[in-house]
C-alpha cells in the first residue's frame, strides 16, 4: 500500500467540498476509527482511521456500525467540535499529516478556533485536538517514557511532526536523473511510487509528465499482487497487472472497509474468535476423555469376571498384594489388580462396584459424548460464520451465544429491538429476491419466517454454511447456479471445486427437535455440483 505524501495531496483535494460545512455529529466506530457527519448543501461522512496498518482519511458513503458507548476521547471531540464549521483542510507540505481548522463557540458564546491534527504515519498515526497551541486530547497518548522528544498528552504544548528538510519538494524541480533514489531524495515519495517513476522514465516518459499526471488525477488505481492491494493515483505499470480504476474516496472504501471490519468485530463483540477457538479446544479435549471413559465402560464385564474369580477362591489371602492370578469358572487364568489394603472379599466387592458403574454409565457417557460432538460442530460452525461475518452478523452470533447461556449479556452492545429482522443479505436478481443467511439466527429467520413454503432453498451438502432462499418454485438454470454459488461461497467449502449443493422447496424442510438454531432435515432434494466464481459473487453482492 502507498498512502504517501503525494497520494495524500490528491486526497486532500477530494476533501475540499467539506470546507465550510457544519459538524453535526461525531461517532466512534472502533478503537482507531472516527466518523464525522458534516452538512453544508449536502451530507458528508468523513472517515479518519489511525490504525497502524490501515491509517487514512477520506469521504465515505458506506454505512459503518457505531458504538453505543463512546470513549472519553470522542466525548471531548463532541464537546469542542460538534456545531462548529470546517474553515480549512491543509496538508503540511507533502508530509503525511494535515490540519483541519474548525471554528466554534465556547460555553459563553465567544468564537474560538481549534485544530485537528491528522497524522497518518503507520504505527504513529494519531488524531490530536489542539486549542491555542495546547493539546486538549489525542486518540493515542504518547507518555515521556515512550518518546522524550515528542510527548502527546492533554495539557502539553503541541509539537508538530518534524518536517523532512533533508528532502526536496518534487514540484520545485523540472528534471531528475532516472537512476537516483527518489524515495530518499524527494519528500512525499514512497518506495512504490519511486519504482513507478523509474519504470516509466526508463521507457521514455519524462519526470514532468508523470508529475503532471499525478497532479491532475482524481482516480485511484488498485493492483492486486499475491492477495495484497497496492495502489496510487496513477497506474502502477511496473507491477505489470491490469489495475482497477475508481474514484479516490470510493477506492479507499473498497480497499479498507473489509480489512478493518475484522478488527471492529473483535473490538465490538468481545473477541468472539478467541472464545470460539477456546470452546473448540475444550470440546475436543472433552471428547478424547469421554471416548476413553466409554471404552472402559464398554469393557466393564471384565470386572464382573474378576469379582466372580475372587469369590470362587474365597480362601485366598490378598492383603498386601497389588495383583493376583486366579482361575475363573471357565478355568481361564485372570491377572486381577488388587487394593493391598483390602482382603479378598473387599477386593471382590470393589470389582463388582466398578462393573455396576461401567454398566450403568455406558448410556450416560454416550449421551455426554454425543453432546460434546454436537457442541464441537456448533462452535466450528460459529467460527466459520465469524470468518465471513460483517459486524451486524457477528453481533447476532454473540446474541445467540448469550441466549444459549454460553456468554454473559454484554450491555454495551446495541440490542435488537423486538420484532426487528436480523441483518440477512437480500439480493435482487431477475425480478426475484434471494435471501442469504450468514449465521444461525439469519438462517432460521429466512428459512422459516421470511420465505414462502414454495420458495426454493439451497445449502452446501454435509458441511456448515449459509441458507440461501430464492423466491420462486421453479428457478431457471442461471438462478440455480447463482444460489448454489452463494451457498458454497458462504460455507467452509468456498475454496474447493465441484462443491455439492442441495436444493429443495422450503416445504420439504423441518427443524430438528432439540437441536441448535438453523439445523434442518429434508424429505427430498436435488444436488448440483458448483465451482465458486468469487469475482462474479463479489460483483453480485456489490450491486445490492
Amino acid at each position: 500500500m502507498a498512502f504517501d505524501g503525494m497520494f495524500l495531496r490528491q486526497v486532500v483535494k477530494q476533501l475540499q467540498p467539506v470546507v465550510g460545512s457544519r459538524i453535526n455529529r461525531i461517532y466512534q466506530i472502533s478503537d482507531t476509527e472516527v466518523l464525522f457527519i458534516l452538512k453544508r448543501h449536502q451530507k458528508y461522512q468523513l472517515m479518519i482511521s489511525c490504525h497502524s496498518s490501515y491509517n487514512r482519511i477520506h469521504l465515505t458513503d458506506y454505512q459503518y456500525p457505531t458504538r453505543s458507548t463512546p470513549s472519553n476521547y470522542i466525548m471531548i471531540l463532541r464537546k469542542y467540535l460538534e456545531g462548529g464549521s470546517v474553515k480549512s483542510i491543509q496538508q503540511a507540505g507533502l508530509d503525511r499529516y494535515l490540519t483541519i481548522t474548525i471554528s466554534n463557540r465556547n460555553e459563553i458564546g465567544d468564537r474560538i478556533n481549534l485544530e485537528l491534527y491528522v497524522e497518518l504515519m503507520g504505527k504513529y498515526a494519531n488524531l490530536i485536538l489542539i486549542k491555542d497551541g495546547k493539546i486538549l486530547d489525542a486518540l493515542k497518548h504518547i507518555p515521556p517514557f515512550e518518546n522524550t522528544r515528542r510527548i502527546i498528552h492533554p495539557g502539553i504544548t503541541f509539537k508538530p511532526t518534524e518536517s523532512q528538510d533533508d528532502k526536496i519538494d518534487p514540484y520545485s524541480i523540472e528534471e531528475i536523473k532516472s537512476n537516483e533514489n527518489l524515495f530518499e531524495k524527494l519528500v512525499g515519495f514512497s518506495p512504490l511510487l519511486s519504482n513507478e517513476f523509474h519504470f516509466r522514465m526508463n521507457r521514455g516518459q519524462s519526470y514532468k509528465e508523470i508529475l503532471d499526471f499525478i497532479d491532475n488525477s482524481s482516480k485511484i488505481y488498485i493492483s492486486k499482487i499475491n492477495d495484497q492491494e497496492l495502489f496510487h493515483c496513477l497506474p502502477l505499470t511496473h507491477l505489470k497487472t491490469e489495475p482497477v480504476e475508481m474514484e479516490i474516496c470510493s477506492g479507499l472504501d473498497f480497499i479498507y472497509f473489509s480489512k478493518e471490519e475484522r478488527e471492529r468485530i473483535r473490538q465490538q463483540t468481545g473477541d468472539l474468535f478467541k472464545f470460539t477457538r477456546k470452546e473448540i479446544k475444550k470440546q475436543e479435549n472433552k471428547i478424547i476423555k469421554l471416548e476413553e471413559a466409554l471404552e472402559e465402560a464398554l469393557n466393564c464385564d471384565i470386572w464382573r469376571r474378576y469379582g466372580d474369580a475372587l469369590y470362587a477362591n474365597s480362601g485366598t489371602e490378598t492383603k498386601g498384594l497389588t495383583s493376583i492370578t486366579l482361575k475363573d469358572w471357565n478355568d481361564d487364568s485372570l491377572t486381577i489388580p488388587l487394593d493391598p489394603k483390602l482382603d479378598l472379599k473387599g477386593n471382590a466387592k470393589k470389582c463388582f462396584q466398578k462393573y455396576r458403574k461401567g454398566s450403568s454409565g455406558q448410556k450416560y457417557i454416550s449421551e455426554q459424548l454425543q453432546q460434546a460432538q454436537a457442541n464441537l460442530e456448533y462452535f466450528q460452525l460459529l467460527q466459520q460464520q465469524l470468518e465471513q461475518a460483517d459486524f451486524n452478523s457477528a453481533a447476532e452470533i454473540r446474541q445467540e451465544l448469550e441466549d444459549n447461556g454460553f456468554l454473559r449479556n454484554k450491555k454495551s452492545l446495541k440490542k435488537k429491538k423486538k420484532n426487528e429482522e436480523p441483518h440477512y443479505t437480500k439480493i435482487s436478481f431477475n425480478d426475484k429476491l434471494i435471501y442469504v443467511g450468514k449465521n444461525n439466527i439469519q438462517n432460521d429467520f429466512i428459512t422459516f419466517k421470511k420465505s414462502s413454503r414454495i420458495d426454493t432453498w439451497f445449502h452446501v451438502k454435509d458441511l456448515t454454511g449459509a441458507h440461501v432462499v430464492i423466491t420462486t418454485q421453479t428457478p431457471n438454470e442461471e438462478e440455480i447456479r447463482l444460489c448454489a454459488q452463494l451457498a458454497a461461497y458462504f460455507s467452509k467449502a468456498r475454496q474447493s471445486s465441484s462443491i455439492p449443493v442441495n436444493y429443495s422447496l422450503v416445504k420439504n424442510l423441518k427443524k430438528i427437535p432439540g437441536n441448535k438454531l438453523g439445523m434442518v432435515s429434508m424429505k427430498e432434494y436435488n444436488t448440483i455440483y458448483i465451482d465458486v466464481d468469487e469475482d462474479y459473487i463479489t460483483k453480485i453482492l456489490g450491486n445490492n
